[in-house]
């Protein structure tokens, strides 16, 4: 194992730092920085700019139009787009779909789709969660049943899926449906493309406690698919559901987001007074800040350790869900010690501020007004992708053997 850069590899970090300080809009890093909320045409905006680069899919192999680099240089470019503060690009497509169907859709499917993907002429949503069947995936109920009549052959879905992630600016979505109940559970999916402008689809937001609408409800009435969405073999939905998961868990640490957070936190616990000098002089306060940072730097150490070992080739083991779980932990923990440091300054919610539909905070306190809202949002990066309860009993059967 080998955690220094070599020299290769600094080089390339230098070249993406300087792409970035080129062409990084700077209403968009503002945003970023100031934890103000994110339009699908500022996601748009970035996307397009990595794309014309050919940099918008560092995951990709080279024939299907990506960056194809390693797993060094995927952590370099995190690191740095997160530390100037860009955008992320939107996982669904690139991250999660893409690969599958690189793995196992036909060739009409990947050349239909996956130029797409990058041109960002499709936006993807993810069709996994039911109500009832989160965690427990393999209970899913949306049904899809093959019709044969004089139109042709086609699925018929019905159903809903919830927490749907920005379905709303979706136009199309990927889903798991059950297109068997005689077989066990997990063998009886099927794996489906669908278009959400399809007759039949609609869709009901979720108002998070952040009153933003990230999420939604999604419902399938009698909706009709061509059987040619169907990617790979019927009732082998699960094999493609678990190779999808496996992407959608890369840098799920989140090393670079969260440093870039812990140095604006002490920058706002610097300016903050106290009856010591500033807050960070404070002891008790600038210990919680030193046990934080110290279990940061054990995480990317550990993060470090998962990248140099990653030749792209092998399944993630047990230590991809110690990453998960002690990485939302820190996420989460940022968030509380910002509001912490803020206090009464970031009550009021001031939701015209976050969406820049005002320049300046109603307490005109402008680091701290958006810092509530950006707490409650990280209550859920503890259960997406996974819950931390169920990254334990991974844990705790592949490496304990319970």
């Amino acid at each position: 194992m080998n955690l220094e850069y070599d020299a290769k590899e600094q080089q390339f970090r230098k070249q993406v730092r300087s792409f970035i300080e080129a062409n990084l809009p700077a209403d968009l890093r503002a945003k970023v920085l100031n934890h103000k909320r994110l339009t699908r045409e500022d996601y748009r905006k970035w996307h397009l700019i990595l794309y014309a680069q050919g940099w918008v899919a560092p995951n990709w192999p080279r024939e299907y139009g990506g960056a194809a680099w390693t797993p060094v240089q995927r952590h370099i470019w995190e690191e740095e787009t997160t530390r100037a503060g860009a955008p992320n690009v939107i996982s669904f497509g690139i991250n999660m779909l893409g690969p599958v169907l690189m793995e196992f859709g036909t060739k009409a499917q990947k050349d239909h789709y996956l130029p797409r993907i990058l041109n960002c002429e499709d936006w993807w949503c993810q069709g996994y969660s039911e109500p009832g069947s989160g965690s427990d995936l393999a209970s899913l109920k949306t049904s899809a049943e093959w019709i044969e009549d004089e139109s042709g052959a086609y699925y018929l879905v019905n159903g809903q899926k919830t927490w749907t992630t920005l379905a709303q600016h979706a136009n199309m979505i990927f889903c798991l449906v059950r297109t068997t109940t005689s077989m066990r559970k997990q063998e009886g999916i099927s794996f489906l493309l669908i278009n959400m402008k399809s007759q039949g689809v609609s869709l009901r937001p979720i108002i998070t406690l952040d009153e933003d609408h990230e999420i939604n409800e999604v419902f399938f009435d009698n909706v009709r698919v061509p059987v040619d969405n169907l990617v790979g073999e019927e009732n082998l939905g699960w094999t493609y559901a678990k190779y999808l998961l496996s992407h959608e868990r890369n840098n799920v640490a989140e090393v670079g987001r969260s440093k870039r957070e812990l140095r604006f936190l002490k920058h706002l616990a610097m300016t903050t007074p106290s009856q010591n000098g500033s807050l960070l002089d404070d002891p008790l306060f600038a210990r919680k800040v030193a046990l934080l940072e110290a279990e940061m730097m054990a995480l990317e150490i550990t993060n470090l350790r998962v990248v140099s070992s990653d030749h792209g080739n092998s399944e993630p083991g047990p230590e991809v869900s110690m990453l998960k779980i002690v990485g939302t932990e820190v996420q989460q923990r940022l968030t509380e010690l910002m509001v912490e440091t803020v206090g009464p300054y970031s009550l009021p919610f001031d939701v015209d501020f976050l969406e820049g539909r005002r320049e300046t905070a109603v307490t005109g306190h402008d680091a701290a007004a958006p810092l509530t809202a950006h707490y409650l949002n990280f209550r859920k990066a503890s259960i997406y992708g996974g819950s931390n309860e169920i990254q334990k009993n991974i844990i705790s059967r592949m490496i304990l053997g319970l």
